[in-house]
């Protein structure tokens, strides 16, 4: 039956009812959360008299997100006055329209119940996050100083505004904002934790430590704070701390599904898992399970069976790791006897001579393709150099969504590369960010055999046939790395733990080399530092083809 349908016929029996009954209820937040607002709105306007709460919160949603956002804010504003110390109503309307990937859908209404009711501050949270969110910093800025001004004694907004501040590169003025909070509520943990953050991203590392420190000692079982604790840790190069105090991501909704008591334990010098079938598991992004596939080879060495269970594009190159007994994809949980995150396999190893995992390389391209995806790159004798410019943008998950405004670029910002002789350059980049190859900067020719990377054995084949990977923070960076191939990383300011702190190299990957932002969203060293290797590295092959 079709959405309209449905919706619709949950009202036809009952026309004259001014109260709908919980079925009716259920169905139209189910409705509600699929983005169905106008079908939604039709059925529910027979009880727009009803003051039952819940009933108008609905009618609200669905007003607006059908752009009728003066009646909607005045039902989210009247149910908020009368809470004025809850959550407004507003909050998880905008959440749902974010998953929905419909953020500025939610400007109208945020913007409407701030002129309804300009001293309420919980507004104003809202819709400074929401535009922070979308890169409108003065802005989302500006009003979340007004939440703060409406009500300064009040951390959740003087937190936001910080996190703010960091966003917008303004670290100083973030970490003054913390401190007055401090000031006034000393042992309010997330206002520690988010101290113990911004530190961190500043590089100053023990500084950090010292307010996870307190915050854990205020609130020892938060798992967001000791994973933020952890990510500071691992940053820091302090690993065998790092990885025990990693798993508490595991507390956190949509990790694992698998039993806790069959979790992996970390190996020691006694521990005896000959036989065992260990089942590995993806978790986050295919960055991790790249770099962590390392450990699949000393797994197996120890006598255990590697069931390694991976999306799609990572099967065929998972078959060729060492000691991959089973590589699954998709389908039922198998049977196991331990199972493992990939991000766990670190914290199994870390006591052991086996902590960072087998050498570089321990990906292998496939030797067919590698000859067939040659053909695909210029050979001209000039250095071929694959480009990434942008992640995955995830705009329904914030912080990953945030994350990536910071580590991507426009293809614009490389527009030296193409003063530079002696390059072919060749783009890798998948997703949303490919769509500027149709308008490239003045002077730059990009070759484009994305089309035919349809698998990351696909990318890696192609990779064994380029002189260097230039990329952001990307999971290529990590399958280039994995595969021996040279890789220059254009890391962010706040860059990820992995690539550690103040060190241009990487332990994990010989073959990689940072540069890194010296300022929050500055590209312009970054690049200038980028081209001159190239340069380097054109000239050097240059002179072993005259040679050749």
């Amino acid at each position: 039956m079709h959405k309209q349908d449905t919706v619709t016929a949950m009202t036809q029996d009952a026309p004259n009812v001014t109260t709908p009954d919980p079925t009716t209820l259920r169905r139209a937040q189910s409705e509600i959360k699929a983005g169905n607002f106008a079908s939604t709105l039709e059925a529910l306007n027979l009880f727009a008299r009803s003051k039952d709460e819940q009933t108008q919160l609905l009618l609200a949603a669905c007003l607006a997100g059908t752009g009728k956002a003066e009646k909607a804010a005045k039902i989210f504003c009247a149910v908020a006055a009368a809470k004025p110390t809850e959550q407004h109503p507003l909050q998880p309307f905008t959440d749902l329209l974010i998953e929905l990937g419909k953020r500025e859908e939610s400007l109208p209404v945020c913007r409407a119940a701030i002129a309804l009711t300009p001293e309420d501050a919980r507004v104003y949270d809202i819709l400074g996050s929401i535009l922070v969110q979308m890169g409108a910093f003065d802005e989302g800025v500006d009003l979340l100083r007004q939440s703060v001004a409406l009500r300064p004694d009040n951390s959740f907004s003087a937190n936001l505004l910080a996190m703010a501040l960091s966003e917008r590169g303004d670290t100083e003025e973030c970490l003054a904002v913390l401190e007055a909070t401090l000031n006034k509520n000393p042992t309010h943990a997330g206002t520690l934790s988010n101290m113990g953050c911004a530190l961190s991203a500043m590089g100053r590392m023990e500084d950090a430590f010292n307010f996870y420190r307190k915050a854990i000692f205020y609130n020892p079982t938060h798992p967001q704070i000791r994973l933020n604790h952890s990510i500071s840790l691992l940053k820091a190069g302090r690993y065998a701390q790092g990885w025990t105090e990693h798993e508490w991501r595991l507390k956190l909704p949509g990790h694992s599904n698998l039993p806790s008591a069959t979790l992996m334990p970390s190996l020691g010098p006694d521990s005896d898992i000959r036989g065992k079938r260990v089942l590995i598991t993806q978790e986050e992004g295919l960055g991790d399970t790249l770099m962590y596939l390392r450990y699949i080879e000393p797994l197996a060495k120890r006598g255990a069976i590697p069931h390694l269970w991976v999306p799609d594009t990572l099967g065929d190159l998972c078959r060729r790791v060492n000691g991959a007994a089973i590589v699954q994809v998709g389908g039922d949980v198998p049977e196991f006897d331990w199972h493992c995150p990939f991000i766990s396999l670190p914290r199994v190893f870390s006591a052991t001579d086996d902590a960072m995992g087998a050498p570089v390389p321990y990906l292998k391209a496939d030797a067919a393709k590698i000859r067939e995806f040659a053909a695909l790159v210029p050979h001209n004798g000039k250095l071929n150099v694959g480009l990434i410019w942008g992640g995955a943008p995830r705009p329904t998950l914030v912080g990953a969504y945030m994350t990536d405004r910071r580590r991507s670029m426009p293809l614009e910002t490389l527009a030296p590369l193409a003063q530079v002789q002696g390059l072919n350059l060749i783009s890798l980049q998948k997703g949303p960010y490919a769509d500027q190859l149709q308008t490239p900067p003045d002077g730059m020719t990009i070759y484009d055999p994305t089309d035919e990377l349809l698998t990351m054995d696909d990318t890696a084949a192609l990779l064994m046939s380029l002189d260097v990977l230039v990329s952001v923070d990307t999971s290529c960076v990590h399958l280039a790395g994995a595969l021996g191939k040279p890789v220059l990383l254009m890391d962010r300011f706040d860059n990820c733990w992995r690539w550690l702190h103040n060190t241009p190299t990487s332990p994990w990957y010989p073959t990689l080399r940072i540069i890194r932002q010296s300022k929050p969203r500055e590209w312009h060293d970054v690049l200038e530092t980028v081209c001159a290797g190239l340069r380097d590295m054109a000239r050097y092959k240059a002179i072993r083809s005259a040679k050749a």
